[in-house]
């Protein structure tokens, strides 16, 4: 029954981040990360298969080693951000969830710059 959770969780995820690869202002990068934390509590398999993933397996292997995003992954996903906190402005969503959206938005983009970039990323950084 664990297990069975953990790779609902993983299918989640990973369909989440499907759509996020299409469909502006949802991430990808992020819904693959919780993929493989759920993965490496009860599919050790698709575990492996995202670490390994030629396009994404580098980040999710950077995040879990040290907590860091690329800076190229951080600028895609803020202009996402962006271009869906504008759109969000035209709908006809009732304020508050306007407000509450964009807020949320804004709020994981400064949580997403705070954090720590690999150093492969960091142009002009000297190896030490």
């Amino acid at each position: 029954m664990k297990t069975l959770f953990w790779r609902a969780l993983v299918v989640i995820f990973v369909i989440l981040a499907g759509i996020g690869a299409v469909l502006p202002g949802m991430p990808t990068t992020v819904f693959l990360i919780l993929a493989a934390w759920a993965a490496s509590k009860g599919w050790p398999q698709m575990d492996a298969w995202l670490l390994k993933h030629p396009k994404y397996g580098p980040t999710i292997r950077a995040w879990r080693e040290n907590g860091t995003v690329p800076r190229q992954a951080k600028w895609w996903a803020s202009i996402m951000m962006l271009v869906s906190a504008i759109v969000m402005l035209f709908t006809p969503a009732p304020f508050w969830v306007k407000v509450f959206t964009n807020l949320t938005m804004l709020t994981v983009a400064i949580w997403l710059w705070l954090r720590p970039e690999p150093r492969s990323s960091l142009v002009g950084v000297k190896e030490t």
